[in-house]
């Protein structure tokens, strides 16, 4: 008994640990990236890990060289768009898939799911020669529509949608209700956590894509968080002080929306819809 008990404490021991030691290497990186935006970039480079007095010429400095302000609120802009419409057509598109039947629904779902397997890489090309056609180069559209249909949020929003009793959205239909008010108004309300969940998906996609915005937007005004952050690091002179402060103000929003949304992500991927 005393042997099992031992054995028991050891093991919590030596997860905690575990646990921790990766917690401590996973916050190290955020100290250093908040003490290096206070040092110049001599101090990081020699390994400073103390927070020095630079702040506000790092930040001066950023705000004289780079259009972070704009950037900000471009991405902004294409990050919140994008989130409202994928949410809602790709919930929509599960919606359909879930409580339509037909003979052909689950050959067109499996295809539809294949799409995940194709690289960024292979469409590229063709996508952009199309963007070109419609006239969407240097145009925030161009990056918004492309994305709007996510293979992997259709099956997602189908997976939860499986957990909706049938038997509820055929009372409706028998009462009058046309489909978008069963949706809306039935379905959507106690699924809040899968749509947390998925808006924080979406959102952290939109607000770090760097690729695709790097070929649409061709200008420097319409320049999103990312291509500038790549800017200052691709210069002849990194001053490492800018770009860490540059990447504290990139990454703020993400901490700010997962820390407020976590208990509802976490609901969500776990399928719940209560």
């Amino acid at each position: 008994m005393i042997t099992r008990k031992f054995q028991n404490r050891l093991n919590s021991f030596f997860t905690y640990f575990i646990l921790s030691l990766a917690s401590l290497i996973s916050l190290f990186t955020f100290y250093w990236m908040i003490t290096g935006a206070t040092n110049k970039a001599v101090d990081i480079t020699s390994g400073k890990l103390l927070p020095g007095g630079e702040l506000l010429n790092n930040f001066a400095n950023l705000m004289k060289n780079t259009n972070i302000t704009q950037a900000f609120f471009n991405t902004a802009k294409i990050t919140f768009i994008a989130t409202i419409l994928t949410l809602i057509i790709t919930s929509l598109a599960a919606y359909g898939f879930e409580m339509y039947s037909s003979k052909t629904r689950e050959g067109i779902y499996k295809g539809f799911l294949l799409s995940m397997m194709i690289p960024f890489a292979a469409l590229m090309i063709p996508l952009f020669s199309l963007i070109v056609k419609f006239g969407l180069i240097n145009n925030y559209w161009g990056i918004i529509l492309p994305s709007i249909a996510s293979a992997f949020l259709v099956f997602f929003f189908r997976q939860n949608f499986k957990a909706v009793p049938k038997e509820m959205i055929e009372a409706a239909r028998i009462d009058g209700a046309g489909e978008f008010t069963i949706f809306f108004q039935i379905v959507l309300p106690p699924m809040k956590s899968s749509f947390a969940a998925a808006a924080i998906i979406v959102f952290t996609t939109h607000w770090n894509n760097f690729l695709w915005p790097l070929i649409v937007l061709q200008t420097d005004k319409a320049k999103t968080l990312t291509l500038v952050i790549s800017s200052l690091s691709s210069a002849y002179f990194v001053d490492y002080g800018v770009l860490m402060l540059a990447i504290i103000i990139a990454t703020f929003p993400v901490i700010v929306i997962f820390l407020t949304m976590q208990k509802q992500f976490v609901e969500g991927m776990i399928g719940s819809s209560k």
